[in-house]
């Protein structure tokens, strides 16, 4: 998906107008990470609810949820350069912005380390700084290649990522996800692969899955949710519950695979060996 996506991107990138843009909308908090990493924070008018990192973004003008933008609510800024990440919404709402006469930079998503590279790339040349873009991604890219590789030292645990829990039910992801993603890298292996996307668990899809950790985001009231997660029945059943093995972290650095994505990797891999052991 990346490089269809990034020669679309490249596209687009010769058509910008030869001056830098200095109102930039930044959409997706991988991306707006990227930009304060490249240190062009200063250029930043507007970002989405995603982008809580670092912190002084969190001053900017708060746009919406990155899939439920409005146009005029990003246009209102006055940008002269909008960066969105892939899957970025409505898609009325991005047909749009597209159409308007600023340009329109879509960044391409994914969950592993070209995705990562790719990513920073992109924002980069988008910005008019691709030499930074090329530093920064070398960088992130060996950080990330020492810590997928001290992780692959340690036991593979078999990780079930819980997104929620809908009616008594896990709502936990497959393949092709940013959890599955990350779970690799760290060194584990996804408890359920026999799907896509997110999708909710049978009990005793649960029980199948045995999981030896439970990985969840840190959020608000997260230690009920994590109260009421091992106290599921299906779960009672596996190891992880045994354990009282659940590891909670930050959605954005957990999922986001952005510049911090090999700290990410060292973290998670460390908590799932204390909590697995």
């Amino acid at each position: 998906m990346i490089r269809p996506l990034v020669a679309l991107t490249v596209a687009v990138l010769a058509a910008l107008p030869a001056g830098a843009a200095e109102r930039v909308v930044s959409l997706g908090g991988a991306v707006t990470e990227i930009v304060a990493a490249l240190g062009e924070a200063d250029r930043l008018v507007g970002r989405d609810t995603t982008s809580s990192w670092p912190e002084a973004v969190t001053a900017l003008p708060d746009l919406g949820y990155v899939r439920g933008l409005s146009a005029e609510g990003v246009l209102s800024v006055a940008p002269d350069l909008i960066l969105a990440e892939e899957g970025a919404g409505p898609p009325e709402a991005v047909d749009l912005l597209k159409s308007a006469t600023i340009p329109f930079v879509e960044v391409p998503d994914g969950y592993d380390r070209e995705a990562v590279v790719a990513k920073i790339e992109t924002v980069a040349d988008a910005l008019g700084v691709p030499e930074k873009g090329a530093l920064l991604a070398a960088d992130v890219g060996r950080a990330l290649d020492a810590a997928v590789a001290q992780a692959a030292e340690g036991p593979a645990r078999r990780v079930l990522f819980v997104l929620s829990v809908q009616g008594g039910r896990l709502l936990a992801g497959g393949r092709d996800t940013a959890a599955d993603g990350i779970i690799r890298l760290a060194g584990g292996v996804n408890a359920v692969t026999g799907f896509e996307g997110y999708k909710p668990l049978t009990d005793e899809a649960v029980t199948r899955a045995a999981p030896d950790v439970i990985l969840m985001m840190s959020r608000a009231g997260a230690e009920d949710l994590e109260a009421e997660v091992l106290a599921l029945p299906a779960v009672r059943t596996t190891p992880a519950a045994a354990r009282g093995a659940l590891v909670s972290m930050d959605g954005l650095y957990l999922l986001g695979f952005g510049p911090r994505t090999a700290q990410a990797v060292r973290d998670l891999a460390a908590a799932l060996d204390r909590a697995g052991s």
